[in-house]
This record gives C-alpha cells, sequence and structure tokens, in this order.
C-alpha cells in the first residue's frame, strides 16, 4: 500500500497533459455560461433557473440541505459527484474524445449559476463570491483528475508506442495493467477531494 501511494505524484505526472486540457475545457465552460448570464442572455438565464428549480425540488442533496440534514447533504452530493460525475468521466477518457464535450457542459453549469435566484452577479458580495468561486474550484479540480486520468489511459491503448506507451507492461482487457494501476492511484486523491468540495459546499454555506 505504501509503494502504491508512493507512485501517485507520478501517475499525476504521467497523466497531466489530458488533466490540462480536462481543466482548461472546465475552465472555458465556466467562463462561457458566467459571461452568458452576465450579459443577460435569455437562455442561459431561463436554463439557469429551470435548473436550479428542478434541483431543489428533486435532488436528494439539495432536498437533505432544505430539510436540515446538511451533513447528509454533503454525502449525499459526494456520492453523486463520483458515481454519477467522476467515475462516467473516466471510463468516457477510454474513448479520448468523450469526456470533453460533458466537461465543457458541466463547466457551463458551473458558470451560469453565478448568478442568484434575481439574476444579480453572485460575485458582487465578497463572502458569497469567494463561496461560490472556492467550491466551484474544488469539485472542477477533481472532475479534471477523474477525465485526465481517463483520457490518458484511453490514449496509451490506442497508441501503446511512444509517450504515451507504458512499456513492458502487462495488458488486461486490452489495457495496460500499468495504466490500470496509474487510475487507481490517481483516485486515491480524487475521492477526498470530491468529499472536501461537498463538505464545503454544504457546510459552509
Amino acid at each position: 500500500m505504501t509503494t502504491f501511494l508512493r507512485e501517485v505524484p507520478r501517475a499525476l505526472q504521467r497523466a497531466q497533459l489530458p488533466i490540462l486540457w480536462m481543466g482548461l475545457t472546465y475552465a472555458l465552460g465556466v467562463i462561457t455560461g458566467a459571461a452568458m448570464v452576465h450579459a443577460h442572455s435569455s437562455f442561459a438565464l431561463s436554463y439557469r433557473d429551470h435548473l436550479v428549480g428542478r434541483a431543489q425540488a428533486n435532488d436528494p442533496a439539495a432536498v437533505a440541505s432544505n430539510t436540515g440534514f446538511p451533513v447528509r447533504a454533503a454525502f449525499l452530493d459526494f456520492a453523486g459527484n463520483l458515481t454519477r460525475g467522476a467515475v462516467p468521466s473516466t471510463m468516457m477518457g477510454l474513448a479520448v474524445v468523450m469526456p470533453f464535450p460533458g466537461a465543457a457542459f458541466r463547466g457551463w453549469i458551473g458558470g451560469i449559476v453565478s448568478v442568484d435566484g434575481e439574476h444579480k452577479s453572485r460575485l458582487r458580495h465578497g463572502r458569497e463570491g469567494l463561496y461560490y468561486l472556492g467550491v466551484l474550484l474544488l469539485q472542477l479540480i477533481p472532475y479534471s483528475l477523474a477525465g485526465g486520468t481517463g483520457v490518458r489511459l484511453g490514449l496509451a491503448f490506442l497508441f501503446p508506442k511512444g509517450r504515451w506507451g507504458y512499456p513492458g507492461s502487462k495488458r488486461r482487457i486490452g489495457l495496460p495493467s500499468e495504466g490500470l494501476r496509474d487510475v487507481g492511484r490517481i483516485y486515491t486523491v480524487v475521492v477526498p477531494l470530491f468529499l472536501f468540495a461537498s463538505l464545503v459546499e454544504f457546510l459552509a454555506a
């Protein structure tokens, strides 16, 4: 186990470019969404209102938070981000390009909620703006890691030789075993980061 954890920084280094690509995709989505709502785009604002209203009524984490159970809400949010967001993004990364549209859309969602229910910027107040930006960053970092490690494994599958390969690594279900281990190593960072992000979102609000 100690050896496994010691390899985490190396795994992150091997996946640094795909992680960066994913991070930039998320960032571009956020900037686009924020720019649209701050420019009073009717489409973006109406989508924001519909999304928030639906989440308040149906999202288990939001319902738990609204009924006075913030810790439960945080763990429900954590589980949802991990199982419905991060893991599928990693799996789609095997096809290399597939996670990027989803990342851009998720980033866009993060951008359009930069305004409140009155369509005023959440950034105009220091504490609320800091809370919004902090939660957004804390969520997008593990999402970028999860998607990036999947893309890295996909590149190793498609290009087993050269910079993306794992020379000498055995293959399991057609994938390099060392690449699969890298995914596990990076998830030792992804999981606690998601948990921390959810705790901050629901306990620091």
